[in-house]
């Protein structure tokens, strides 16, 4: 019924949205220029501003056009039924050390970190994990949780070939970890050189952020109970269980309203004035913040249990297909771990927790850095990103390689 309710609140506004966006496109910024009619501009800017408050339910562009000169050409190098491993191939280069990079499956699709791949794919050849929204994937191919989700960074790590290196950023840190350790126990030949693990949440149990705190306020009942709804009969997924994007969007959106508040009456006078380029540069950046992604219910509730409540990981008792997980059984990967002074989602000492379960990593094979000034996204996007971090990424997998 959750999402039932939602859908028809969309449906109903949208002929208001499109009327409101052919409003904008007879009179905005883009059509007359900044020399058009105050009054007409006033009530472009609020027509957008109406048009645009909205969740998107499609996977956005990478859009990574060219990289130092390189033509980059987006592949699908292997599908699986919930995922797909996207290549970034570089026309005419090769030769460059190959990197998984696993991105976070928590609400927005993983083109949330194109930044972060285009500043990678100066020095390396990319892959990213293009997860698949829930309401996407058809019913008929089963249960999607945690050992899934490790099933495919495995299969991913399996088809990239050995000798490649590993970097998670946020959600999948633990996952990533775990998979290491397997494949390493194992003596799996695609076991990864090096790990780099961004803001995750290794340990939660540690300075734990108001998301963390958020997630121990109920049992796990309450979250399946109240958070986790079927897919609606028009989607691929339909009667797919699942937690949906627009209740997490919600989420992040009410931590921090004044602040996104605040952005749209500053588009709004950005279009008023005739700053094209600012006026850009937000739209840019809420057109990804809206675009979301329903999270299988199993994953969901699995990560809320093994991750947030129950600290399986550091616990030493988180387990793949009732096998037991040891970080330390890797001996030979080396390891970056990266965290954000002001990071409000995970906090300082979450992600370097990984220091100590890989505990059988020599010293001169591991470093952990704390970058100043900056949040969250800031770990892996933005100027501090890549002037001051991704050197050491790269540092790291070039001393691995």
């Amino acid at each position: 019924m959750l999402y039932d309710a939602y859908q028809a609140q969309q449906d109903f506004l949208a002929p208001l949205r499109a009327g409101a966006d052919l409003f904008k496109s007879a009179f905005g910024d883009t059509s007359m220029g900044p020399a058009t009619n105050y009054l007409f501009r006033s009530m472009s800017a609020g027509a957008e501003i109406f048009s645009r408050a909205h969740m998107i339910h499609e996977r956005p562009d990478y859009a990574i056009g060219t990289v130092a000169g390189h033509a980059v050409i987006e592949e699908v190098a292997l599908e699986m039924p919930f995922g797909n491993l996207v290549h970034f191939r570089k026309e005419g280069v090769s030769g460059q050390p190959r990197v998984l990079l696993a991105a976070p499956m928590a609400g927005h699709f993983p083109t949330l970190l194109r930044h972060t791949a285009q500043t990678m794919l100066a020095d390396h050849d990319v892959y990213i994990t293009d997860w698949k929204s829930g309401r996407d994937v058809a019913l008929g191919e089963g249960r999607f949780g945690t050992d899934e989700y490790i099933d495919h960074l495995m299969a991913f790590f399996h088809h990239i070939g050995p000798g490649a290196h590993g970097m998670a950023v946020c959600q999948p840190c633990p996952a990533m970890l775990a998979a290491t350790a397997l494949m390493a126990e194992d003596e799996d030949p695609a076991t990864p050189r090096s790990l780099v693990l961004m803001a995750g949440p290794v340990d939660t149990s540690i300075n734990p952020t108001k998301v963390n705190k958020l997630a121990n306020e109920h049992p796990l009942e309450w979250f399946e109970k109240n958070l986790i709804t079927t897919v609606p009969r028009r989607y691929e997924g339909a009667h797919r269980r699942v937690y949906p994007g627009f209740i997490q969007l919600s989420a992040f959106i009410t931590m921090n309203l004044s602040r996104h508040v605040r952005a749209h009456m500053d588009l709004f006078g950005h279009i008023l004035k005739g700053e094209l380029a600012k006026a850009d540069a937000n739209r840019k950046f809420y057109d990804e913040y809206f675009s979301i992604a329903d999270l299988p219910a199993e994953f969901y509730l699995e990560t809320v249990q093994r991750v947030f409540q129950e600290h399986h990981l550091s616990r030493g008792v988180y387990t793949w297909r009732n096998r037991k997980v040891d970080p330390r059984a890797i001996r030979k990967t080396s390891l970056l771990t990266v965290e954000g002074e002001r990071d409000d989602i995970c906090g300082l000492g979450q992600t370097m927790a990984a220091q100590d379960l890989m505990s059988s990593v020599k010293p001169f094979r591991k470093k952990h850095y704390v970058q100043a000034g900056v949040g969250h996204y800031g770990v892996f996007s933005g100027t501090r990103w890549h002037t001051q971090i991704y050197p050491m990424v790269r540092s790291t997998i070039m001393a691995s390689d």
